[in-house]
């Protein structure tokens, strides 16, 4: 399952990201926000605790910036949360760094971009070996 959220700053592009995976015909839960002000803190929270309830989990967590929200993720136990604004970066935080959630800057990308990024990431499977072991190292 993707749970997608977002503060005020990054409604419209979640909005925007909600219709393609609507085109894709992907399951998806909107974890908020509907458009009111409101913490990203909060809606990291909401997000990644869905994400951890599953392996096969993933997150979407957009804000201005994309890095609190990432800051955010990253403090709860088991979530690896990646800042993304390029393809390359997208896809090796899922090949290398087994990353299940993708933080995304609503002002600071486009609908387009921000669309390939998810596909990027949501199809991507993890490569496992030597970077098995450096995950490992990163919840000890």
């Amino acid at each position: 399952m993707i749970y997608l959220g977002s503060d005020h700053a990054g409604f419209v592009l979640k909005q925007g990201l909600i219709k393609h995976l609507e085109s894709r015909g992907m399951e998806y839960t909107d974890c908020g926000c509907n458009g009111e002000t409101v913490d990203y803190p909060d809606i990291a929270k909401l997000v990644c605790h869905n994400v951890l309830g599953g392996n096969e989990n993933r997150g979407v967590l957009i804000c201005g910036t994309g890095v609190g929200a990432s800051m955010a993720a990253n403090r709860i136990k088991g979530i690896r949360a990646a800042l993304c604004g390029d393809y390359y970066s997208a896809k090796y935080t899922r090949l290398h760094n087994d990353a299940n959630v993708i933080c995304l800057g609503g002002r600071v990308l486009g609908a387009g971009l921000a669309s390939e990024l998810l596909e990027v990431f949501l199809n991507t499977e993890f490569e496992g070996g030597k970077h098995a072991l450096r995950i490992e190292k990163l919840d000890s």
